[in-house]
């Protein structure tokens, strides 16, 4: 439980009514009750405002007069709400040590204040920081390196040499580390070669559930500070993420692809290897990239959902383009022919 004017005072807002408001709880306009703090950001739901039974409602400045509670004022209600529901939901463990059915291998560097759950396998060398958090069937290979206050929920794999920073957010099943797509063709025959990069993540990193990101080739996969990784989503070996950079669910970047910084990816989306996108990118669901982009902007491909026999006409019409142009052009050529001629 917090006070309200502590709430107000911890992001730097502007207070409306009674400071010693308890606060337990985040909930939508609608729902809210004695003890639950809400907010608005959409003027379709203005007209909840002054029916609401929050205890507390974050408001844009516009919106005073419809304020039948108490409220805090901010610039923007969707990140203070963020922010407080950090605050409210903090996941804190008091837990220090390393759980007896663990292994730790030599030469390992653990901060006191680390946790260290059941059945987690710790290789050789390893370095983790203070106040981090190892979930249960955790692996962490060989000369790996973890940062302080992290959070690593259950059942992932940090392989050998990677490095982690501060405040590394690492949801189940993720893999940091594993070997990427690297093979030669020998009259066809794959030889695979040894990927001998490592991967480096920054600080305040979020890496969703079951998400992979493969180890450098020859140098390292990196991901910027900040950036945010949805589940399922696959980094191929020597991609470079930038910082603040947010990727959504079942998307693929291929091998040595460049990606800017405040960048964000909407999910399913494919990147071709080898290229790079600038900072400040949008790119919407499902969409291919298929060469760098140089601006910032906002980019789509793709072909939207229709019915089937609509979709299937309009193929054929794909078909048929590149003889359209041709005789577009034989037409234009034509009339152009004509017009000198008369």
């Amino acid at each position: 439980m917090h006070k309200l004017g502590d709430i107000a005072q911890y992001i730097g807002a502007e207070l409306i009514g009674d400071a010693n408001c308890a606060i337990e709880r985040v909930a939508t306009l609608a729902n809210a009750r004695s003890g639950d703090i809400t907010f608005i950001t959409n003027a379709r739901y203005k007209n909840l405002l002054p029916v609401t039974k929050a205890s507390a409602v974050i408001i844009p400045d516009q919106y005073r007069s419809l304020l039948k509670t108490n409220g805090i004022v901010v610039k923007d209600p969707y990140v203070a709400y963020a922010r407080i529901a950090a605050l409210l939901y903090a996941s804190v463990s008091s837990r220090q040590g390393i759980h007896p059915s663990s292994s730790v291998g030599p030469g390992c560097r653990i901060a006191a204040t680390a946790w260290i759950g059941p059945n987690c396998v710790v290789d050789s060398g390893v370095m983790i920081g203070e106040n981090t958090y190892i979930g249960p069937g955790t692996v962490i290979e060989k000369d790996a390196v973890i940062g302080n206050d992290c959070f690593i929920v259950a059942n992932a794999t940090i392989c050998h040499g990677v490095i982690i920073g501060d405040r590394a957010i690492l949801h189940p099943g993720v893999v940091i580390g594993s070997d990427g797509f690297g093979l030669a063709n020998d009259d066809g025959k794959w030889v695979k070669i040894p990927q001998i990069g490592t991967v480096r993540v920054g600080h305040d990193v979020e890496i969703g559930a079951n998400t992979t990101i493969d180890r450098g080739a020859i140098e390292d996969t990196v991901i910027g500070d900040g950036a945010k990784v949805d589940n399922l989503v696959q980094i191929a070996h020597n991609v470079q993420i930038g910082a603040h950079t947010a990727i959504a669910g079942c998307t693929g970047i291929a091998g040595s692809a460049k990606i800017g910084s405040h960048c964000q990816l909407g999910g399913g989306v494919g990147v071709v290897g080898h290229l790079e996108i600038a900072d400040h990118v949008q790119i919407t669901g499902m969409s291919k990239v298929s060469s760098s982009i140089t601006e910032p902007g906002v980019y789509s491909s793709g072909t939207p959902l229709q019915p089937y026999q609509k979709w299937q006409r309009n193929m054929v019409r794909v078909k048929q383009l590149d003889e359209m142009s041709r005789r577009l052009k034989a037409l234009e050529e034509k009339l152009n022919q004509q017009k000198k001629e008369d």
